[in-house]
Protein backbone atom coordinates (compact mmCIF):
# COMPACT_ATOMS: atom_id res chain seq x y z
CA UNK A 1 0.00 0.00 0.00
CA UNK A 2 0.91 3.82 -0.69
CA UNK A 3 2.25 5.32 2.30
CA UNK A 4 2.16 9.23 3.09
CA UNK A 5 5.59 8.89 3.76
CA UNK A 6 6.29 7.97 0.20
CA UNK A 7 3.92 10.54 -1.59
CA UNK A 8 5.74 12.91 1.61
CA UNK A 9 9.62 12.21 -0.34
CA UNK A 10 8.45 11.97 -3.86
CA UNK A 11 6.88 15.72 -3.47
CA UNK A 12 10.59 16.92 -1.76
CA UNK A 13 12.32 15.55 -4.99
CA UNK A 14 9.91 16.96 -7.04
CA UNK A 15 10.92 20.35 -5.30
CA UNK A 16 14.85 19.90 -5.09
CA UNK A 17 15.24 17.59 -8.37
CA UNK A 18 17.95 16.22 -5.94
CA UNK A 19 17.86 13.06 -3.99
CA UNK A 20 20.38 13.93 -1.59
CA UNK A 21 18.94 17.45 -0.56
CA UNK A 22 15.32 16.09 -0.40
CA UNK A 23 16.90 13.85 1.98
CA UNK A 24 18.16 16.38 3.93
CA UNK A 25 15.08 18.09 3.83
CA UNK A 26 13.27 15.02 5.04
CA UNK A 27 15.37 14.08 7.72
CA UNK A 28 15.95 10.83 6.33
CA UNK A 29 19.38 9.33 4.57
CA UNK A 30 20.09 9.12 1.10
CA UNK A 31 19.56 5.21 1.20
CA UNK A 32 16.20 5.61 2.87
CA UNK A 33 14.57 8.08 0.94
CA UNK A 34 16.11 6.18 -2.48
CA UNK A 35 14.61 2.87 -0.97
CA UNK A 36 10.90 4.33 -0.48
CA UNK A 37 10.63 6.03 -3.84
CA UNK A 38 11.92 2.90 -5.64
CA UNK A 39 9.19 1.00 -3.98
CA UNK A 40 6.54 3.42 -4.89
CA UNK A 41 7.75 3.20 -8.08
CA UNK A 42 7.22 -0.37 -8.22
CA UNK A 43 3.86 -0.42 -6.58
CA UNK A 44 2.45 1.67 -9.48
CA UNK A 45 4.39 0.38 -12.13
CA UNK A 46 5.72 3.17 -13.23
CA UNK A 47 8.82 5.42 -13.21
CA UNK A 48 7.97 9.00 -11.68
CA UNK A 49 12.06 10.05 -11.83
CA UNK A 50 14.23 9.58 -13.97
CA UNK A 51 17.65 9.98 -12.37
CA UNK A 52 21.50 9.60 -13.37
CA UNK A 53 24.68 10.71 -11.48
CA UNK A 54 23.90 14.71 -13.51
CA UNK A 55 20.53 15.46 -13.07
CA UNK A 56 16.80 14.18 -12.02
CA UNK A 57 13.64 14.56 -14.27
CA UNK A 58 10.30 13.81 -13.50
CA UNK A 59 8.78 12.11 -15.75
CA UNK A 60 5.04 12.19 -17.94
CA UNK A 61 3.58 10.15 -15.98
CA UNK A 62 5.63 11.34 -12.94
CA UNK A 63 3.43 14.54 -13.02
CA UNK A 64 0.11 13.13 -12.57
CA UNK A 65 1.10 11.41 -10.08
CA UNK A 66 2.66 14.55 -7.91
CA UNK A 67 0.17 16.31 -8.88
CA UNK A 68 -2.30 13.55 -7.02
CA UNK A 69 0.30 13.82 -4.08
CA UNK A 70 0.11 17.09 -3.85
CA UNK A 71 -3.94 16.90 -3.52
CA UNK A 72 -3.55 14.24 -0.88
CA UNK A 73 -1.09 15.82 1.22
CA UNK A 74 -3.39 19.25 1.08
CA UNK A 75 -6.23 17.18 2.01
CA UNK A 76 -4.61 15.07 5.02
CA UNK A 77 -2.81 18.80 6.06
CA UNK A 78 -6.29 20.44 6.46
CA UNK A 79 -7.66 17.16 8.20
CA UNK A 80 -4.91 17.13 10.65
CA UNK A 81 -5.76 20.58 11.39
CA UNK A 82 -9.52 20.25 12.12
CA UNK A 83 -9.16 19.09 15.97
CA UNK A 84 -7.16 22.05 16.33
CA UNK A 85 -9.71 24.55 15.10
CA UNK A 86 -11.55 23.80 18.87
CA UNK A 87 -8.58 24.80 21.14
CA UNK A 88 -7.67 28.25 21.78
CA UNK A 89 -6.52 30.86 19.19
CA UNK A 90 -3.16 30.39 18.14
CA UNK A 91 -2.21 27.51 20.29
CA UNK A 92 -0.41 25.90 17.54
CA UNK A 93 2.41 27.14 14.72
CA UNK A 94 1.21 29.05 11.37
CA UNK A 95 3.53 30.14 8.29
CA UNK A 96 2.33 32.93 6.78
CA UNK A 97 4.19 34.35 3.20
CA UNK A 98 4.46 38.07 2.88
CA UNK A 99 6.15 39.77 -0.34
CA UNK A 100 9.23 41.86 -0.02
CA UNK A 101 7.14 45.36 -0.71
CA UNK A 102 4.86 45.07 2.42
CA UNK A 103 7.22 42.55 4.76
CA UNK A 104 9.26 45.26 6.12
CA UNK A 105 6.75 48.19 6.59
CA UNK A 106 3.70 46.20 7.73
CA UNK A 107 5.81 43.61 10.02
CA UNK A 108 6.79 46.01 12.80
CA UNK A 109 3.76 47.65 13.13
CA UNK A 110 1.89 44.49 13.85
CA UNK A 111 3.88 42.03 15.14
CA UNK A 112 4.19 43.54 18.46
CA UNK A 113 0.35 43.68 19.13
CA UNK A 114 0.52 40.35 18.19
CA UNK A 115 3.05 39.09 20.70
CA UNK A 116 1.52 40.88 23.37
CA UNK A 117 -2.39 39.57 22.51
CA UNK A 118 -0.67 36.36 21.90
CA UNK A 119 2.52 35.46 23.50
CA UNK A 120 2.72 31.81 22.82
CA UNK A 121 1.89 31.71 18.99
CA UNK A 122 4.44 30.70 17.14
CA UNK A 123 4.33 32.54 13.72
CA UNK A 124 6.84 31.33 10.74
CA UNK A 125 7.44 34.63 8.34
CA UNK A 126 8.11 33.63 4.74
CA UNK A 127 9.02 36.50 2.17
CA UNK A 128 8.71 35.88 -1.33
CA UNK A 129 7.22 37.64 -4.52
CA UNK A 130 3.39 37.15 -5.05
CA UNK A 131 3.51 34.89 -7.46
CA UNK A 132 5.68 32.33 -5.44
CA UNK A 133 3.46 33.05 -2.64
CA UNK A 134 0.31 32.34 -4.42
CA UNK A 135 1.33 28.72 -5.24
CA UNK A 136 2.63 28.09 -2.14
CA UNK A 137 -0.74 28.74 -0.72
CA UNK A 138 -2.38 26.36 -3.46
CA UNK A 139 -0.31 23.30 -2.45
CA UNK A 140 -0.23 23.98 1.29
CA UNK A 141 3.00 24.87 1.97
CA UNK A 142 1.42 28.21 3.52
CA UNK A 143 -1.28 28.89 6.06
CA UNK A 144 -1.92 32.35 4.23
CA UNK A 145 0.30 34.99 2.48
CA UNK A 146 0.00 38.49 2.48
CA UNK A 147 -0.04 40.14 -0.71
CA UNK A 148 -1.18 43.65 -2.29
CA UNK A 149 -4.13 43.39 -4.90
CA UNK A 150 -5.52 44.03 -7.67
CA UNK A 151 -3.39 40.32 -8.23
CA UNK A 152 -4.48 37.32 -9.78
CA UNK A 153 -5.55 34.75 -6.89
CA UNK A 154 -8.01 32.06 -8.71
CA UNK A 155 -9.47 29.38 -6.98
CA UNK A 156 -8.32 31.69 -3.36
CA UNK A 157 -9.95 33.77 -1.15
CA UNK A 158 -9.11 37.20 0.21
CA UNK A 159 -9.53 38.80 3.67
CA UNK A 160 -8.94 42.86 3.03
CA UNK A 161 -6.98 44.66 6.21
CA UNK A 162 -6.04 48.02 4.40
CA UNK A 163 -6.05 50.09 1.27
CA UNK A 164 -4.09 52.85 0.86
CA UNK A 165 -2.82 55.17 -1.72
CA UNK A 166 0.88 56.07 -2.86
CA UNK A 167 3.38 59.82 -2.62
CA UNK A 168 6.00 60.46 -4.75
CA UNK A 169 9.00 61.22 -3.06
CA UNK A 170 11.31 63.28 -4.04
CA UNK A 171 14.35 65.62 -2.93
CA UNK A 172 13.06 69.08 -1.06
CA UNK A 173 15.26 70.91 -3.60
CA UNK A 174 13.18 69.30 -6.71
CA UNK A 175 9.97 69.66 -5.39
CA UNK A 176 8.19 73.16 -4.58
CA UNK A 177 7.07 73.66 -0.98
CA UNK A 178 4.07 74.80 -0.96
CA UNK A 179 2.88 71.68 -2.90
CA UNK A 180 1.08 69.05 -1.18
CA UNK A 181 -0.81 67.23 -3.67
CA UNK A 182 0.29 65.78 -7.23
CA UNK A 183 -1.68 64.12 -10.39
CA UNK A 184 0.07 62.17 -12.74
CA UNK A 185 -0.51 64.25 -15.47
CA UNK A 186 2.08 66.31 -13.13
CA UNK A 187 4.90 63.83 -12.95
CA UNK A 188 8.21 64.03 -14.75
CA UNK A 189 8.29 60.65 -15.64
CA UNK A 190 11.66 60.73 -17.36
CA UNK A 191 12.70 61.33 -13.67
CA UNK A 192 10.25 58.79 -12.21
CA UNK A 193 12.51 55.52 -10.72
CA UNK A 194 10.16 52.26 -10.17
CA UNK A 195 11.02 48.77 -9.25
CA UNK A 196 12.28 46.28 -11.76
CA UNK A 197 10.20 44.41 -13.57
CA UNK A 198 8.41 41.43 -11.64
CA UNK A 199 7.25 43.82 -8.52
CA UNK A 200 3.70 43.92 -8.32
CA UNK A 201 4.14 47.58 -6.78
CA UNK A 202 5.79 48.75 -9.71
CA UNK A 203 2.73 47.68 -11.48
CA UNK A 204 0.12 49.47 -8.81
CA UNK A 205 1.94 52.25 -9.22
CA UNK A 206 2.19 52.35 -13.26
CA UNK A 207 -1.88 51.65 -12.94
CA UNK A 208 -2.43 54.75 -10.35
CA UNK A 209 -0.25 57.02 -12.42
CA UNK A 210 -2.39 55.82 -15.73
CA UNK A 211 1.16 55.36 -17.50
CA UNK A 212 2.91 53.00 -19.45
CA UNK A 213 6.09 50.89 -18.40
CA UNK A 214 8.71 53.62 -18.79
CA UNK A 215 11.97 53.13 -20.06
CA UNK A 216 14.19 53.75 -17.48
CA UNK A 217 18.42 53.72 -17.00
CA UNK A 218 19.37 50.68 -16.50
CA UNK A 219 21.37 52.80 -13.34
CA UNK A 220 17.75 53.26 -12.36
CA UNK A 221 16.39 49.69 -11.65
CA UNK A 222 16.44 48.17 -8.33
CA UNK A 223 14.70 45.45 -6.42
CA UNK A 224 14.94 47.51 -3.05
CA UNK A 225 12.41 50.57 -1.82
CA UNK A 226 15.20 51.40 0.55
CA UNK A 227 18.07 51.70 -2.69
CA UNK A 228 15.31 54.02 -4.58
CA UNK A 229 15.31 56.43 -1.53
CA UNK A 230 18.90 56.71 -1.35
CA UNK A 231 18.73 57.43 -4.94
CA UNK A 232 16.05 60.02 -4.42
CA UNK A 233 18.54 61.72 -1.72
CA UNK A 234 21.06 61.95 -3.69
CA UNK A 235 18.84 63.88 -6.56
CA UNK A 236 18.98 60.92 -9.08
CA UNK A 237 15.41 61.03 -9.82
CA UNK A 238 11.86 60.38 -8.12
CA UNK A 239 10.08 57.71 -6.67
CA UNK A 240 6.52 56.84 -5.66
CA UNK A 241 6.41 54.98 -1.91
CA UNK A 242 2.80 53.29 -0.65
CA UNK A 243 1.53 55.32 2.45
CA UNK A 244 2.00 52.29 4.96
CA UNK A 245 6.47 52.23 4.10
CA UNK A 246 6.35 56.31 4.63
CA UNK A 247 7.62 56.79 7.92
CA UNK A 248 10.51 53.95 7.97
CA UNK A 249 11.89 54.98 4.16
CA UNK A 250 11.91 58.72 5.23
CA UNK A 251 12.85 58.91 9.18
CA UNK A 252 16.38 59.67 8.94
CA UNK A 253 15.94 61.68 5.38
CA UNK A 254 14.70 65.48 6.40
CA UNK A 255 16.00 66.44 2.70
CA UNK A 256 12.76 64.33 1.28
CA UNK A 257 9.13 65.47 0.68
CA UNK A 258 6.30 63.29 0.48
CA UNK A 259 3.63 64.48 -1.97
CA UNK A 260 0.32 62.38 -2.23
CA UNK A 261 -0.67 61.37 -5.80
CA UNK A 262 -4.20 62.70 -6.35
CA UNK A 263 -5.27 59.80 -8.19
CA UNK A 264 -8.36 57.81 -7.60
CA UNK A 265 -7.83 55.64 -5.11
CA UNK A 266 -7.02 52.99 -2.96
CA UNK A 267 -4.21 52.74 -5.32
CA UNK A 268 -3.32 49.22 -3.42
CA UNK A 269 -5.37 47.06 -1.28
CA UNK A 270 -3.33 44.90 1.21
CA UNK A 271 -4.89 41.26 1.93
CA UNK A 272 -4.72 37.94 3.82
CA UNK A 273 -5.02 35.13 0.58
CA UNK A 274 -6.30 31.57 1.94
CA UNK A 275 -7.43 28.62 0.45
CA UNK A 276 -11.43 28.13 0.28
CA UNK A 277 -12.60 26.28 3.26
CA UNK A 278 -9.50 26.73 4.84
CA UNK A 279 -9.97 25.18 8.60
CA UNK A 280 -8.07 28.15 10.81
CA UNK A 281 -10.50 31.12 8.95
CA UNK A 282 -11.25 32.27 12.58
CA UNK A 283 -7.75 33.16 13.64
CA UNK A 284 -7.09 34.68 10.55
CA UNK A 285 -9.74 36.80 11.05
CA UNK A 286 -8.52 37.92 14.15
CA UNK A 287 -5.03 38.65 12.62
CA UNK A 288 -7.02 41.00 10.20
CA UNK A 289 -8.67 42.35 12.36
CA UNK A 290 -4.93 43.34 15.17
CA UNK A 291 -3.33 44.29 11.56
CA UNK A 292 -6.14 46.53 10.55
CA UNK A 293 -6.13 48.42 13.66
CA UNK A 294 -2.41 48.75 14.05
CA UNK A 295 -1.97 50.40 10.67
CA UNK A 296 -5.13 52.88 11.62
CA UNK A 297 -3.22 53.83 14.81
CA UNK A 298 0.20 54.27 12.68
CA UNK A 299 -0.79 55.26 8.89
CA UNK A 300 -4.26 56.69 9.64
Amino acid sequence: MISIKQLHYALAIEKTLHFKKAAEACNVSQSALSTAINELEKQLGLIIFERNNKQVLVTQKGQLILKKAKSVKLELDELLQIPLSDNLPFSSSMTIGVIPTIGPYLLPKVLPEVRHQYPSFKLKILEEQSHTLVEMVRTGELDAAILALPYPIDGLMSFNFWQEDFYLVCHKDECPNTMQEISSGELETEKLMLLKDGHCLKEHALVACQLKNPKQDSDFGSASLHTLIQMVAGKLGTTLVPQMALDQLTYNESELRAIHLNEPGPHRTIALVIRPNYVRTNELTLLKDIFTAQLTNKCG
